[in-house]
């Protein structure tokens, strides 16, 4: 087959692996003149430009300074076998710079004389981080809901002996007491009930994602009349599988959250968007196309003391908070197969929610299929 020279070869004619065109790693093959013969989607979404531009780019004409990785190329070429540059800054002109760690190896595949395989490493770290995030926060969630068991129980009898006090009384004022008592005791009722309540598992069925975001909008502007909450949809995204309720009670907590840190702002704002997420990992797997829902806020951010810690449970940054409503929403989001993670700053806080098209319980039927 004859192409001309700005054309992309296909992966069939120069991928010597299956399954490169799925791979979360950015992958560019490039000719001995350093020019690029292909270049898979990880690497169109990491760099922003596409297959069709990237090819037959020279190395040092697509990244604005690439000394770095045009060192890594010669010494893997005088070497004759892979070489990995652990840090490395590229940036494709017109574009921000990109902190990445690559891999150069030399192959013989037709014109194709060198592998580069790009990683970026602050994703890398976010990774990792998310990971110990989750495991620490499922062992936090364990543990109060075991202390929620403990407590439930005796906390019941407290009360019951509180009524019956409050009928063996003779002085009505009295009664004042008991009922301070019977009224704590609910409180705490009501507490330990919202611990142990995601521990439902899911119910799924196909939701449009809008409708549960139109529906949040709704009761938080009720709340919270004088924020105003604009919206941001890609009306092209697909149903999904999802536990609506659940999913609702998750976007509603981080929108509230929002709405209630937004209190000492002069020109309150929260926006809701929603989008294509594309090539991402959750929960170990990775996803050609995913669900994208961010809710961002114009607040005085999350203190730099808390950004950590923000989704274990009791942990909050308001007065009078109780800590849960993120732990629930990273619950529900967790059980759904996703991930929700948050940058904040003065000024702009974003709360990012991930969730794949199908759910776990779904996908674990096909794995067994």
């Amino acid at each position: 087959m004859t192409r001309g020279p700005d054309a992309l070869a296909t992966a069939e004619e120069v991928t010597p692996f299956p399954g490169l065109e799925l791979l979360s790693e950015a992958v560019l093959f490039l000719t001995a003149s350093r020019t690029v013969a292909y270049a898979n989607p990880a690497a169109e979404n990491l760099f922003e430009v596409s297959r069709t531009r990237l090819a037959g780019q020279a190395i040092g004409t697509l990244f604005a300074d690439a000394r770095l990785l045009a060192g890594a190329i010669d010494s893997a070429t005088a070497a004759g076998a892979s070489y990995t540059e652990q840090e490395i800054e590229l940036a494709v002109a017109g574009k921000g710079k990109l902190h990445l760690s690559v891999t150069v190896t030399p192959v013989a595949f037709g014109d194709i004389a060198l592998v580069l395989e790009f990683r970026q490493i602050d994703q890398q770290l976010r990774i990792a981080r998310e990971e110990r995030q989750l495991e620490q926060q499922q062992a936090n969630r364990e543990l109060i809901r075991n202390l929620a068991h403990e407590i439930k129980n005796p906390l019941g009898g407290i009360r019951g002996a509180a009524q019956l006090l409050e009928h063996e009384l003779d002085r009505p004022q009295l009664a004042e007491y008991t009922q301070v008592i019977i009224g704590e005791a609910d409180r705490l009722q009501a507490l330990v009930n919202r611990l142990l309540t995601p521990h439902r598992l899911p119910t799924y069925r196909r939701i449009n994602i809008h409708q549960v975001l139109v529906r949040v909008k709704g009761v938080v502007q009720a709340e919270f009349p004088a924020v105003p909450i604009a919206t941001d949809f890609d009306i092209s995204l697909p149903e999904v599988e999802a536990d609506a309720e659940q999913l609702t009670q998750a976007v509603l907590n981080v929108v509230r959250n929002a709405a209630q840190a937004l209190a000492a702002t002069r020109e309150p704002a929260i926006a809701l968007r929603t989008r294509v997420a594309r090539y991402v990992t959750l929960a170990r797997r990775r996803h050609r196309l995913a669900l994208e829902v961010v809710v961002e806020d114009n607040g005085p951010g999350i203190p730099p003391a808390l950004r950590e810690r923000i989704f274990y449970p009791l942990v909050s940054g308001r007065e009078g908070g109780s800590g849960l409503g993120l732990t629930i929403a990273q619950t529900f989001v967790a059980q759904h197969g996703g991930t929700i993670d948050c940058e904040s700053e003065p000024g702009h806080t974003a709360f990012r929610i991930v969730l794949p098209l199908e759910p776990p319980r779904a996908r674990a039927g096909e794995d067994a299929a």
